[in-house]
C-alpha cells in the first residue's frame, strides 16, 4: 500500500517502488517521474472499488522531503516539540525536552495501532496465489494489473483488510526471482491440524522442510514449508483463531535494543521472551495484543550474529496509527530513522510516514482514517 525500497544497485539497473497497494519497476534513479494516471483492474473476493488515483513517488531517494510536502511536516514537528526557548540574556536553553518526550511516548501507548499488511515480492504471482489459496486456505481479497507501470499486485488473507493482517504480493514484469537473504525468517500460520495441512502441501507439490512434530522444548505441534518463491511458513497447530496469519519473524543483531525500540517507538507489548542456550538463540514476541488473537512480530537473536543480509524480496510491514506526525516524533526520540517525513502522499490525502528500526527493517505507518477511506 506504500512504496517499498528500491532493489537496484546501480544506475543502469531497474528500480522497484511500491505505492499504495502497488509496486512499480522504474528504469533508473535518474528517470524517476511522478504520475497520477494509473488505472485499476480488480479481481476480488471482497467488494473493492478504488475511488482515487495514486501518485508515484519513491521512499528514501535523494529528493528533499520539503519538496514533496512543502516543509509542512517538519514545521509541524518543530512547533509541536517546542523544547527550547530564548532566555532573558538571549542564550538558547532546553526547557521541556523531558516533558515533551514523555508526553509523546505516553501518546504512543494509547494510539490505536494494528499491523495492517506485510509487503514482499514474488516471481510468479498466479502460482503463488494458487498455492496460498489451495494449501494455506487464504482468500484473494484484491488484485490489479497496471501494465503501463509494469507490475501486478495482490492482497490475500483470511478476512477483510479493515480487520485482518494480510499479505501484499508484488510481481514486477520480467522479474522472476528475488534474493530473500538471511535476515527474514518466516511467516506463521495457525492451523487446526498441522499434519493434514502438510499432506495437502505435499499433494500440491509444495516443499516441506520440517515434518510435523512438537517444537523443541515444548508441546506445540509445528511444521515448516516453503512457498513457490522460497519464503518460509511455520504451521502452528492451534484452535480456531480470528487471526490465522499470526506471525512475522525477523532476525535482529541486538535483541534488547530491538525490544526497547518496538516497545517505545511502536507501542508494542513484549508478549514473550525465551532463551534457548542449547541452540544458541533467543526470541521475543512483540505485538498489540495476545498471540492467539493478533498478528505478532517475532524477533530472533542468534548468539554472536549482529548483522544480516536482507536481500531484495521482503519489503516492509504497514501499521495503522491515529497520527503519523506524532508517530514520526516518537520514532526519532527512540533512535529510529525516518525515511519519509510524515504527511499526505502526493496526489491523494493518505497520510503516511516511513522509518527504519535500529537493524534497518522498514515499516510504514498509515493514518487509520485515511486507510479506511482507501478501502472504500
Amino acid at each position: 500500500m506504500v512504496r517499498t525500497l528500491p532493489i537496484a544497485s546501480s544506475s543502469s539497473s531497474p528500480l522497484i517502488v511500491s505505492t499504495h497497494n502497488r509496486t512499480c519497476l522504474l528504469p533508473q534513479y535518474s528517470s524517476l517521474k511522478f504520475s497520477s494516471s494509473c488505472t485499476n483492474n480488480n479481481s476480488t473476493s471482497y467488494a473493492y472499488n478504488p475511488s482515487r488515483r495514486l501518485a508515484l513517488f519513491q521512499l528514501g531517494t535523494a529528493i528533499p522531503q520539503s519538496q514533496l510536502f512543502g516543509g509542512k511536516a517538519s514545521k509541524l514537528l518543530r512547533a509541536e516539540a517546542n523544547v527550547i526557548e530564548a532566555n532573558t540574556s538571549g542564550n538558547m536553553a532546553p526547557t521541556s525536552t523531558a516533558i515533551t518526550e514523555q508526553s509523546v511516548l505516553e501518546w504512543v501507548k494509547n494510539d490505536k495501532r494494528r499491523m495492517l499488511h506485510v509487503v514482499y515480492r514474488v516471481g510468479d504471482l498466479e502460482k503463488t496465489i494458487k498455492f496460498y489459496i489451495e494449501c494455506l486456505g487464504m482468500k484473494l481479497l484484491r488484485k490489479r494489473d497496471i501494465p503501463e507501470e509494469r507490475y501486478t499486485n495482490a492482497f490475500l488473507g483470511y478476512g477483510p483488510e479493515d480487520s485482518h493482517f494480510v499479505v501484499e504480493l508484488t510481481y514486477n514484469y520480467g522479474v522472476d526471482k528475488y534474493d530473500i537473504g538471511n535476515g527474514f525468517g518466516h511467516f506463521g500460520i495457525a492451523v487446526e491440524d498441522v499434519a493434514k495441512t502438510v499432506d495437502l502441501v505435499k499433494a500440491k507439490g509444495g516443499k516441506v522442510t520440517r515434518e510435523p512434530g512438537p517444537v523443541k522444548g515444548g508441546n506445540t505441534v509445528i511444521a515448516f514449508i516453503e512457498d513457490p518463491d522460497g519464503y518460509m511458513f511455520e504451521l502452528l497447530e492451534r484452535g480456531p483463531t480470528p487471526e490465522p496469519l499470526c506471525q512475522l519473524m525477523l532476525r535482529v543483531g541486538d535483541l534488547d535494543r530491538a525490544i526497547n525500540f518496538y516497545k517505545k517507538a511502536f507501542g508494542m507489548e513484549l508478549l514473550l521472551k525465551r532463551d534457548n542456550p542449547e541452540y544458541k538463540y533467543t526470541i521475543a514476541m512483540m505485538g498489540y495484543g495476545p498471540e492467539d488473537k493478533n498478528a505478532v512480530l517475532e524477533l530472533t537473536y542468534n548468539y554472536g550474529v549482529s548483522e544480516y543480509d536482507k536481500g531484495n524480496g521482503y519489503a516492509q510491514i504497514a501499521i495503522g496509527t491515529d497520527d503519523v506526525y506524532k508517530t514520526a516524533e516518537a520514532i526519532r526520540l527512540c533512535g529510529g530513522k525516518i525515511t519519509l517525513e510524515p504527511g499526505p502522499l502526493p496526489g491523494i490525502n493518505t497520510k503516511v510516514t516511513a522509518c527504519l528500526d535500529p537493524d534497518g527493517w522498514k515499516s510504514v505507518f498509515v493514518d487509520n482514517i485515511d486507510f479506511l477511506k482507501e478501502l472504500e
